[in-house]
């Protein structure tokens, strides 16, 4: 074989080898995001699971941007010094170990036993009304049992998991775009990007249609008669098969990881032909590694980079107004679920569908369009500003009409409704006992609701003054309702009442809203991180964007969750107390709080 076909089989093997390294970052990309995208929208299961405020969900969230940060700067700066496709290889598999790692209070708890009068009293019928005294909380008879039922601290592997998952999604991002610049012609390395953030897009999608899929399988599917189980997927009780799309998910990470073990540290640049070209690279090469052990600039540069970026008052303006605004994004993204299940009273499953439906489609088309604007107009980086700055004012007006779709608060006797039907203020002091249910024997701590024969919602049957029923599981009837004031038969069924029609309506509109609201938003990204690329150095670009993902996550992507959680705990209505006094997750909150803190 000759020098010039050596050359020319070098050349192909090379060309081969970074096919390869795209097609894998590509399927990193969308590993990374299916496993964020799961967690996020399995929030919700996890609360109730271990039964914790949504300010301790809110700080589990945050748990994977602390694993960010621990590296992201070191490797935005010196990620690049080193064996790029081996350091995203580790970061897959340590991700698919924080993924497994989060599945391991599954197998290491007991079921998960959720709240209710009826399990386990049908045969004494001690969950309906009885004329025995009233008793307003029973206290648990033997405090030996309070050891085995107090909340435990499981949900620790879960918090763990998610800073290991986010140590090992740190370099994915920039080693492999960096890899990408490196290696390809100056023209194709746009086109290659772009094709790998397309993994951005697919990766949540897919991890929003596996959390919809998992959130309707119940958590003990494999220990649990489903048949028996008293609540429904859209009840507030009900947890999911959470672990079930963890280890899915851990699954695929390991996998990605696979094939960046078997590509080299560098390649010859693409598009060279001749041997002169391949050796000029190389030369290249040498010379930059010789460079930087005789001067060691790595370690030079590093403060006089960093003091000029915080002397860039654009860049530091770009930073403030990030961290702002993706304080809201986050809120908005992480507590949607929940926002859809409590105001429109749909299941996690049924919102996750719909929010990975409505929402992803235009954001991806957003990006595709900003992009297409900022190379046909050539927009310049004051235009860029302009045009980032004014969508995002219209996106922020654009979301008040969430005000004009509105649902009013589920009608739950005795906390946003009184028992005769009248909606009441929910700040005022609720009264659960009424006449009718005053001698019933009931337990004003349990939620267990059941939707009357007038439209109205009782916390238990025996709160709604039920004395006998039929059925079993959920095709129980309740009947000879005392509180439930109908012509006929007074009965009651399981679960809260139907929102109604109107309530649907107001859904779709909301729904519609968020995808023009997903559309501008995305659309002023393109143009905004243009701004950002524009503003600094070259020379300090890699660093620039290393502190620019630092800050909008450690001062939006931690606090952001825990902070607005905690607000969404303060809009509780019902706290579910355990017969050990400790409390569970929150069960209905007001609805139009937490539309206010949503929506602003």
């Amino acid at each position: 074989m000759g020098e010039t076909e050596k050359i020319e089989t070098h050349r192909i093997r090379c060309l081969s080898k970074f096919k390869v390294f795209l097609l894998a970052i590509t399927c990193a990309f969308i590993s990374k995001t299916l496993s964020g995208s799961y967690v996020n929208s399995i929030l919700t299961q996890i609360e109730r699971q271990f039964n914790i405020p949504t300010s301790l969900v809110g700080f589990i969230n945050g748990s994977f941007e602390i694993g960010n940060l621990f590296l992201i700067i070191f490797v935005s700066y010196f990620g690049t010094k080193l064996h790029r496709p081996i350091m995203i290889g580790i970061g897959c598999t340590v991700m698919g170990l924080g993924c497994f790692l989060q599945t391991l209070p599954h197998f290491l708890m007991d079921r998960y036993k959720y709240e209710s009068t009826v399990l386990g009293n049908l045969s004494s019928n001690s969950f309906l009304c009885t004329e025995n005294g009233t008793q307003v909380f029973r206290p648990t008879e033997d405090p030996s049992e309070c050891v085995k039922e107090m909340k435990t601290l499981m949900w620790l592997y879960v918090l763990i998991g998610n800073v290991i998952r986010g140590i090992g999604e740190t370099p994915i991002m920039p080693l492999g775009i960096s890899y990408i610049e490196d290696f390809a012609k100056l023209e194709n390395s746009p086109l290659y990007i772009g094709f790998v953030e397309t993994g951005t897009i697919f990766g949540p999608l897919f991890g929003l249609l596996l959390a919809s899929f998992c959130t309707k399988i119940y958590v003990d599917v494999d220990s649990v008669i489903t048949d028996d189980l008293t609540i429904t997927p859209a009840d507030t009780r009900w947890v999911g098969a959470w672990w079930l799309g963890l280890l899915i998910c851990a699954a695929v990470n390991v996998l990605t990881a696979i094939p960046f073990f078997f590509l080299p540290k560098t390649l010859a640049k693409e598009g060279a032909k001749d041997n002169a070209d391949i050796i000029k690279n190389d030369k290249e090469e040498k010379q930059k590694e010789e460079v930087k052990k005789e001067n060691d600039r790595i370690t030079k540069d590093f403060l006089p980079f960093m003091k000029n970026l915080f002397c860039n008052p654009i860049y530091m303006l770009f930073i403030l107004v990030s961290v702002i605004q993706f304080n809201a994004f986050v809120s908005m993204m992480i507590f949607m679920p929940k926002y859809l299940e409590q105001q429109y009273g749909k299941s996690t499953s049924e919102a996750v569908f719909l929010i990975g439906i409505y929402n992803l489609p235009p954001i991806c088309f957003g990006y595709l369009f900003g992009g297409l604007i900022m190379k046909k107009f050539k927009i310049t980086v004051k235009q860029a500003a302009h045009i980032a700055f004014w969508l995002s004012f219209i996106d922020y007006l654009l979301y008040f009409l969430c005000f004009l779709m509105i649902c009013d608060n589920s009608s739950v006797a005795g906390l946003t409704a009184s028992y005769k039907g009248v909606q009441q203020d929910s700040h005022v002091g609720n009264v659960i006992l009424a006449d009718c249910n005053m001698d019933c024997n009931c337990q004003t701590n349990i939620w267990d609701p059941v939707c009357g024969s007038n439209g109205l919602s009782y916390m238990s049957a025996c709160l709604a003054g039920c004395e006998t029923f039929v059925g079993t599981g959920l095709k129980m009837v309740f009947q000879n309702c005392s509180c439930i004031q109908t012509l006929g038969n007074s009965s009651a069924v399981l679960g809260l009442c139907d929102r109604g029609h109107d309530c649907s309506m107001m859904l779709q509109y909301f729904l519609i809203l968020s995808s023009v609201s997903s559309f501008i938003y995305s659309l002023s990204a393109i143009p905004g991180y243009m701004v950002l690329l524009r503003c600094i150095k070259p020379e300090e670009k890699s660093l620039g964007v290393g502190v620019h993902t630092f800050s909008t996550r450690a001062f939006a992507g931690i606090p952001a969750p825990m902070y607005f959680g905690a607000l969404l705990d303060s809009t509780c209505l019902h706290w579910p107390t355990f017969k050990c006094g400790e409390s569970g997750a929150c069960r209905i909150y007001d609805s139009t709080t937490f539309r206010s803190l949503l929506c602003y």
